[in-house]
C-alpha cells in the first residue's frame, strides 16, 4: 500500500525588527510578533495566538464539514480557544480550553459534532 502525503508549506523569517517574524504560505503573508514584554513590538499577534487560531480554524472548519456531510442545517460555528501558559515557562501551555457554538443544530446535534471532532 503507498502511504500519501499532504505536504504544507510555510516560509518564515525575521524583517529587521527585532522580535518581528513575517510568514509565507503560499501567495500569503502574515506577520507575527513577540509581546512587548519579551522584547518584540506588540502590534502583530503572536506565536501563541497563531498557534491557537490554527487549533480553532480546523476545529469550525471540521464541525461545519461534518455538519454539511450529516444534512444538519448547520448555519455558523464558531470557537473560542484560551491557552494558559506560566509566565515564568511561556513556551509550554498548561491548559488549552476550547469552547463551540453551533448554530442551526439541536444541542444533540451539536455535541455529536463536537464529539466528532474531539474524536479525531
Amino acid at each position: 500500500m503507498t502511504q500519501e502525503f499532504i505536504i504544507n508549506l510555510v516560509h518564515s523569517r525575521t524583517t529587521g525588527t527585532p522580535g518581528r517574524a513575517e510568514n509565507r504560505a503560499r501567495d500569503r503573508t502574515l506577520v507575527i510578533d513577540e509581546p512587548i514584554h519579551a522584547g518584540g513590538p506588540g502590534e502583530e499577534i503572536t506565536p501563541a495566538e497563531a498557534f491557537l487560531a490554527g487549533i480553532s480554524a480546523c476545529g469550525v472548519l471540521l464541525v461545519e464539514s461534518y455538519a454539511r456531510e450529516a444534512g444538519l442545517p448547520v448555519r455558523s460555528v464558531e470557537a473560542e480557544i484560551q491557552g494558559l501558559r506560566d509566565a515564568r515557562e511561556p513556551s509550554w501551555f498548561q491548559r488549552i480550553y476550547l469552547r463551540f457554538q453551533v448554530a442551526g443544530a439541536t444541542q444533540e446535534q451539536a455535541e455529536g459534532l463536537v464529539e466528532r471532532y474531539k474524536g479525531r
